[in-house]
């Protein structure tokens, strides 16, 4: 069975910074397009950031974009979350998940294997 491994999350203030990982299976990250979502405490999950197999990224523009990056490591099978300028409601359970080529990337259901996710809690 296919594991996604998230890690990187923990406490920080606002305005802060942190990078997540996400260790996938040797050429996931060349075979799937990847994204990262989040759900806050009493919310649905959301779509945060995706990249491509072959490169192209797609953020969430309302909540992330020009604070996250997002990125891959093609060698390593790892794919990474920047964020900056963290606020208290971004507060959540970060997952790393995977889908198919070709599926709509901020979709949640085009991802069919998922992390169990690291807490990033933001304290104001």
């Amino acid at each position: 069975q296919e594991k996604l491994v998230e890690s990187g999350g923990g406490l920080v203030q606002a305005r802060d910074s942190l990078r997540l990982s996400c260790q996938t299976p040797p050429k996931t990250v060349m075979w799937y397009n990847m994204g990262w979502f989040r759900q806050s405490p009493g919310k649905e999950r959301e779509f945060v950031a995706a990249i491509s197999r072959s490169g192209p990224v797609t953020y969430n523009d309302e909540s992330v974009k020009g604070r996250f990056i997002i990125s891959k490591d093609n060698r390593k099978s790892v794919v990474y979350l920047q964020m900056n300028g963290l606020e208290p409601e971004e507060t959540a359970v970060y997952y790393c998940a995977a889908a198919q080529p070709g599926t709509p990337s901020t979709v949640m259901s085009s991802y069919e294997t998922w992390g169990s996710g690291t807490q990033v809690t933001v304290s104001s």
